[in-house]
């Protein structure tokens, strides 16, 4: 018990230190792209890191496939990161910088994919997968917030964000386990190719990669109605009377928190209903700001939504992974979902924003249904059972492929070669208690040929008494 424990605190604290280091090293490319480009090449130059990270959380499935893998690929990973962001400290010319962010980020995808592969295998079937995602995600964010407001930036928060990433590989390397990730992965390949559940909150009746595909539209979808609301927000404030680098953040973290402890409710039997629910007042502050409302209603939705939204999907992919024939691919894919959506649609989210009233309400619905389409495809809207349901289902299922008792009975015979004369006074005998002399007359025979078979019955079946018989043949 207490090596699962330690393995489960290892990969959460994994997954925190990848979450600190990734959206700090984001924080401080961009303000090094600001010193020499404009706004409009900044957000540029994002958009190319974070495609960068989404090729590295794809591209960890392919790595984690080569030989001895297990040992080289975590310190290959964090010193890549290392190497690059001391690079961008250090670089003046913008070309190189992007060169040396982009090359960080894919090796932080790739930390950030093992990461994640760490704690799907250390939660698996725990009830506390979401609880784990929304405090990973919640020590990251923390974590970023006091580099932010304690560390002098420049040279100091370049060391401790390297410092993340080296505990980060340390961690990676540490509790790497090469049989049990290869026994995973072949469980992994039967479990979908049998289409059965291996973990309590896993929705049945639905074919894993069917549902994959639905949950990555769906991660998608939701980043676009998110980056709308974030748009709304940031333009309605345009005084800047809302400090988004500080309180906020902190917000965000305990939204994270929060999300962890409901989604887990009942073995997150109503974790898509109630993600639904969060779209729900998403659209709604939309709609309000853009009518006229306070841009902090709209601000406090936004970090509150983002912290449910970051613990859903994250939570949403570590439990369906497992059951995918490459898990390795799927376990990041909520966090790849999420950033490919974070460069594609900045622009056209900030241009539907400026365009009124109407445009965004239409733009809402739209989503809205999307969303709503997408969540039913997932089948999130389907209440998975709870253990006693299982139980039951699982009783009902081995009495369904139990032999009946005709089946067991024509076993019996055939087993011991009896006669079809020697099966039907056997049917007699243990049929009632009727004497043996009324069994000789309603088989139309003699009592002493009743006796005889009786008896031979009793020789092959190695049994003495006409109780023991009856028990034996009814499987009683």
């Amino acid at each position: 018990m207490l090596s699962i424990e330690r393995k489960s605190l290892e990969s959460l604290a994994a997954l925190a230190l990848f979450t600190f280091a990734f959206l700090g090293s984001e924080f401080f490319f961009d303000r090094r792209m600001g010193t020499l480009l404009p706004a409009e090449g900044v957000v540029g130059a994002q958009a190319l890191i974070l495609g960068a990270s989404v090729v590295g959380f794809l591209a960890f499935a392919a790595l984690s496939k080569l030989p001895r893998a297990q040992a080289w690929v975590p310190f290959t990973e964090t010193a890549g990161a290392i190497a690059c962001l001391i690079a961008v400290l250090m670089l003046d010319d913008a070309t190189a910088l992007q060169v040396a962010g982009c090359a960080g980020f894919f090796f932080l995808g790739c930390a950030g994919a093992e990461a994640h592969w760490n704690m799907a295998r250390a939660f698996e079937g725990s009830p506390s997968l979401a609880k784990g995602a929304g405090s990973a995600y919640a020590a990251g964010i923390l974590l970023q917030f006091a580099n932010n407001q304690f560390i002098p930036t420049g040279a100091w928060e370049v060391a401790m964000l390297c410092a993340g990433a080296a505990a980060l590989g340390a961690l990676l390397f540490f509790t790497r386990d090469d049989t049990n990730a290869e026994r995973h992965g072949e469980n992994a390949c039967t479990s979908e190719n049998a289409n059965t559940t291996t973990s309590p909150s896993t929705t049945e009746n639905v074919q894993p990669l069917n549902r994959a595909l639905w949950s990555v539209a769906l991660v998608a979808i939701l980043a676009c109605l998110f980056s709308t609301l974030d748009g709304v927000t940031t333009l309605s404030d345009a005084q800047g009377s809302i400090a988004v680098d500080e309180w906020p953040r902190l917000f965000l973290a305990a939204s994270g928190l929060v999300a962890g402890i409901v989604f887990d409710i009942r073995e997150r039997r109503y974790m898509g209903f109630v993600m639904f629910g969060v779209m729900l007042l998403s659209i709604i502050s939309i709609l309000a700001v853009e009518a006229g409302a306070s841009p902090v209603i709209g601000l406090i939705v936004f970090f509150f939504s983002s912290g449910f939204f970051v613990t859903f999907f994250t939570t949403m992919f570590l439990q369906l992974a497992p059951r995918m024939r490459t898990p390795q691919l799927w376990v990041g894919m909520g966090r790849a979902a999420n950033n490919v959506c974070a460069f594609t649609i900045s622009g056209a989210s900030l241009a539907l924003t400026q365009a009124g009233v109407v445009a965004v309400m239409i733009a809402s619905i739209v989503l809205f249904m999307l969303a709503s389409t997408a969540f039913i495809g997932a089948g999130l809207f389907r209440l998975p059972p709870t253990a006693r349901e299982r139980e039951v289902t699982e009783a009902g299922l081995a009495a369904e492929s139990a032999p009946s008792a005709e089946e067991l009975q024509a076993e019996f015979i055939a087993r011991y070669g009896l006669t079809p004369r020697e099966t039907d006074v056997l049917r007699a005998v243990a049929c009632d208690e009727r004497p043996l002399k009324q069994i000789a007359d309603d088989l139309g025979i003699s009592l002493r040929m009743v006796q005889r078979h009786l008896t031979n019955i009793y020789e092959k079946t190695d049994t003495q008494t006409r109780t023991g018989l009856t028990k034996e043949f009814m499987g009683k």
